[in-house]
């Protein structure tokens, strides 16, 4: 991907039994750092979202679930889009209008971004967009810093209290709500990956493992969960069933989601690229792993 033209990407698909998997890591699927995601749901079918272009911001579009229809224009030509497939995005560079229509009932729609909110980055008027697209219009180049974030978990012992359940920020309207999250800022760590499951049947289970340095933070998109965390001496399960609240669960938590509801998706958001290093698949070692962690903590 070259980062500078409109594009239908087919993502990874890892085909389960339990469930199918479809991961985004910035700069390999999709050509930008991950500043921001925000997902669209509750949009009553038929609906219209968006309507508007960004001077600098890239973007990936993504169904969760359901359907819908992305309608661009460059100042020049249209370009329609249906995305009914999760293992499908749509890469818009910036200066490109887009408007979000014909949401099918249930539909979510997730897209990534490579800035943080910014409103002066955006342009409402389809007037104001084509004078700017028809006079080759080249917005200066913003940059968004990542924030800091040094993982103060290498060599401390956490329990299962150190997971949190996070509220995430739901904007309402009459077609649907959305839900922002910006790594750094209302999330306690930067996203480099994002991954979910879906076709998942109902009763199933996923995940047992643990990480050594990853953070991960886990939402219902659709549906409902649970998710067991165990610390190698107590347990604890919490409930997730509304998009708008997330886990956080940083490393060295044994985690395990379990007793999905038909048609979930979990939505998860992490601090590292993919590294089958930094997992601990095995219980038992994952124990041997903590008593280690506990001793030289000492």
């Amino acid at each position: 991907m070259k980062g500078s033209m409109l594009e239908l990407i087919k993502l990874p698909k890892i085909i389960d039994s339990r469930g199918n998997l479809t991961f985004i890591e910035e700069k390999k699927q999709i050509p930008f750092e991950i500043q921001r995601a925000y997902y669209i749901y509750d949009v009553p079918g038929g609906e219209i979202r968006g309507s508007h272009a960004f001077r600098c911001q890239h973007e990936v579009i993504v169904a969760l679930s359901g359907s819908f229809d992305v309608v661009t224009f460059d100042g020049q030509s249209k370009h329609h889009f249906t995305l009914n497939r999760s293992y499908y995005g749509l890469y818009l560079p910036p200066m490109t209008w887009r408007t979000l229509e014909n949401f099918s009932t249930n539909s979510v729609c997730l897209v990534l971004s490579s800035m943080l909110y910014d409103e002066s980055d955006y342009i409402r008027s389809m007037d104001e967009f084509t004078n700017m697209a028809n006079s080759d219009h080249r917005s200066e180049k913003k940059e968004y810093k990542r924030n800091e974030f040094i993982n103060s978990n290498i060599n401390k012992t956490l329990t299962v209290y150190d997971s949190a359940v996070i509220e995430v920020p739901r904007i309402g309207s009459r077609n649907g709500h959305i839900s922002v999250i910006e790594g750094g800022n209302n999330l306690p760590f930067n996203i480099q990956r994002v991954f979910y499951l879906y076709d998942i049947p109902g009763g199933e289970g996923r995940g047992a493992h643990a990480h050594k340095v990853c953070h991960q933070f886990l939402i219902a998109a659709s549906g409902a969960f649970e998710v067991l965390i165990d610390d190698g001496q107590n347990k604890r399960t919490v409930r997730l069933d509304r998009p708008y609240y997330g886990l956080h669960i940083p490393p060295g938590l044994w985690a395990a989601e379990q007793s999905f509801s038909s048609g979930s998706i979990c939505l998860v958001l992490t601090s590292h690229l993919y590294d089958e290093k930094d997992y601990i698949r095995n219980y038992e070692e994952y124990k041997e792993y903590k008593d280690n962690v506990y001793s030289s903590a000492k």
